[in-house]
């Protein structure tokens, strides 16, 4: 099962699981998950092939839905479900093909379509670091500036690096991940409808959800409501988390369990 971080404890309501995006973490979502903890318990995921989850050879939203919903299984059976990019689109997967798993969905900056875009120039800048020459994290980071010239990008891909007396690693299947990118940017054919409540909260400054995704969404997410977290980009949980809190917990109140 996935590795999982527990914030709070289980109270008379459904817990809330989180699913981070591609290069992220549970831990990435502490702050968050910390505040959302004081009404309910909170379970942050590593994802399949990053942080102390399994590593597996496939990285397909069929199957990373499956790991949620195994998470899910053990704490109740039933969840509000949480996901930023790809741990979006699992989740979204995850509500169509089992809809009676969870009780609200919250997807953060992700629509329902292939993207043409590729993140896999990451995998590359990640694996060309020399690990034996890193013994701190500020080593990696002028090794990743090179190709990586973005500080925040770079601060967020070392948080996924691991240094202790044996070395250090990359908490990421860094080989998988580069094998099964096109499925990452991609989406599944997936027949059914999430009818029950669900929010999707985008970054103004993101282009990953267009208005021309609308018409999708609502397709297969009939009553979807559309929030716009102003002067954010695709992290708008790490660029803005007050508002994207905000809009979070306006939702959830809004729709009563």
């Amino acid at each position: 099962m996935l590795n999982t971080i527990l914030h709070g404890a289980p109270g008379a309501g459904v817990p809330l699981v989180i699913a981070h995006g591609l290069y992220g973490s549970a831990r990435n979502w502490g702050v968050i998950a910390k505040r959302l903890s004081e009404t309910r318990q909170v379970i942050a995921v590593d994802m399949r092939n990053h942080g102390s989850s399994p590593r597996e050879t496939v990285q397909g939203y069929p199957e990373m839905a499956s790991d949620l919903a195994e998470v899910i299984a053990a704490h109740g059976g039933r969840a509000d479900l949480l996901g930023h990019s790809m741990g979006g689109k699992a989740a979204m997967v995850l509500a169509l093909s089992q809809p009676d798993l969870i009780e609200r969905l919250m997807v953060a900056d992700i629509a329902p379509v292939a993207y043409t875009h590729s993140q896999i120039q990451y995998v590359e800048a990640m694996k060309a670091v020399d690990l034996s020459a890193v013994s701190r994290r500020s080593d990696a980071d002028a090794q990743l500036a090179a190709s990586v010239p973005e500080p925040a990008l770079r601060a967020f891909f070392l948080q996924s690096i691991e240094i202790d007396d044996d070395g250090a690693r990359w908490k990421l299947n860094l080989d998988v991940l580069g094998r099964e990118m096109a499925k990452i940017v991609g989406f599944p054919d997936v027949e059914g409808q999430f009818d029950r409540p669900a929010l999707f909260v985008t970054g103004e400054q993101s282009d990953y959800v267009s208005d021309a995704d609308w018409p999708r969404i609502e397709a297969l997410f009939p009553a979807a409501e559309r929030r716009v977290v102003a002067g954010a980009g695709h992290w708008l949980h790490a660029e803005a988390p007050r508002p994207f809190l905000a809009e979070v917990e306006a939702f959830l109140e809004a729709h009563p369990v």
